[in-house]
């Protein structure tokens, strides 16, 4: 690769064909040995703006006509605005009931080793004390959880995203 200065007079070259209106690419084919991008860094490091416009683009150029054409509507739906994130509201048939989680019944509540693949899974409580149990309750089919505790464990995406966290007792 050969490294290329700019000397005074190939500067001077450049500020001069720079003027006159040609491309960065018409300039380095004119000077030689050097890029058309290195010719835009040079400009650009020189401060050089406001060069005379080529006479091939000082002209605007003439549009083609088009033949007249018959546009038809299309009558759409009306909706404004961004509808990405518009609720889509669907009503519920049977309202969850309101479970907490530290209501378990006392017989229902299982340990680690008590556990098999017939009962929920759900821990409850904080692993490091005495009181932590699981759920114990009977699991739905090839779930690990409880009916209750899989809707919870089980969300849509979209439904996790929109409501608002539920508040803690």
């Amino acid at each position: 690769m050969t490294v290329l200065t700019w000397s005074d007079d190939r500067v001077e070259q450049l500020k001069k064909l720079w003027e006159g209106g040609l491309s960065a690419s018409q300039i380095a084919a004119e000077l030689g040995n050097v890029t058309r991008n290195a010719v835009i860094g040079k400009v650009h490091r020189l401060g050089l703006s406001g060069r005379a416009k080529s006479p091939s683009s000082a002209a605007p150029r003439p549009r083609k006509a088009r033949p007249a054409q018959q546009m038809m509507r299309v009558s759409r739906p009306v909706s404004r605005g961004n509808t990405a994130l518009a609720q889509a509201f669907e009503v519920e048939l049977e309202p969850d009931p309101i479970a907490y989680d530290n209501v378990v019944p006392m017989s229902q509540r299982l340990s680690l080793l008590e556990l098999n693949e017939a009962t929920c899974h759900w821990p409850i409580g904080d692993p490091a004390s005495s009181e932590f149990f699981f759920c114990g309750g009977k699991t739905l089919t090839s779930l690990p959880y409880c009916a209750h505790h899989s809707r919870i464990a089980y969300q849509p995406a979209s439904d996790r995203r929109r409501q608002p966290p539920k508040p803690t007792r």
